[in-house]
């Protein structure tokens, strides 16, 4: 091979790699920029469902306010998020996020919002990697049936009806999708059990963060 053959391979080599150099920098500068606004989206996001599932009347305070954070084997891996609302500084209902490890294609993040007395006030998933067109009617935008915990508790349907209809409960299942509304069901029920177990401390408990 020719020097100057070399030569060229070099120069070439060397063009490529300050290519990539100036590409990785560019795309490192533009996530920095990006990061702040994707936070603002994700927390007006946050807002919107938070305030979707508690009827106004319930708070006066913003439902973020005071966010903490709990971690339980029930409410799935890590930890979880826990919003309060808040009616002339009393506890008027919780909302608690909750993973579900048993998806169909995976992990389904659930929020789900409780009333002191220990009913649902709603429920909407926040991330899931279910199959369009079957196991993503679990999202509100694309079906009413997350809208079927509405109005229940751990009494209503009694605590062994905790399932989809095919497994002998009082919930309806997706056509062709059992597995992820199954897997919601028992999302939800191990968040209402988690209410039930630390109601003093979740709103009761005076000075609450």
């Amino acid at each position: 091979m020719s020097s100057e053959l070399i030569s060229k391979l070099r120069r070439n080599a060397l063009l490529l790699g300050l290519a990539a150099l100036v590409g990785a920098g560019l795309l490192a500068s533009i996530n920095h920029w990006a990061r702040p606004r994707v936070e603002i989206n994700r927390a007006e996001a946050l807002r919107g469902q938070l305030a979707e599932l508690v009827p106004a009347e319930l708070y006066d305070t913003p439902l973020e306010q005071g966010a903490s954070s709990l971690q339980a084997s029930g409410l799935g891996v890590g930890k979880q998020s826990l919003y309060r609302a808040r009616l002339n500084g009393a506890v008027t209902a919780v909302l608690i996020t909750a993973v579900v490890a048993d998806g169909y294609n995976g992990a389904i993040r659930l929020l789900v919002a409780v009333q002191k007395n220990g009913q649902v006030l709603g429920v909407r998933v926040l991330e899931h990697r279910e199959t369009p067109g079957l196991g993503d009617a679990i999202e509100r935008r694309k079906s009413d049936w997350i809208l079927g915990f509405d109005g229940r508790s751990l009494d209503d349907p009694p605590l062994a009806k905790w399932m989809v209809r095919k497994d002998g409960g009082g919930f309806d299942q997706i056509t062709a999708a059992t597995i992820t509304p199954r897997a919601v069901v028992g999302g939800v029920m191990r968040a209402l059990e988690y209410v039930r177990d630390h109601h003093a401390e979740l709103f009761e408990t005076e000075n609450t963060p």
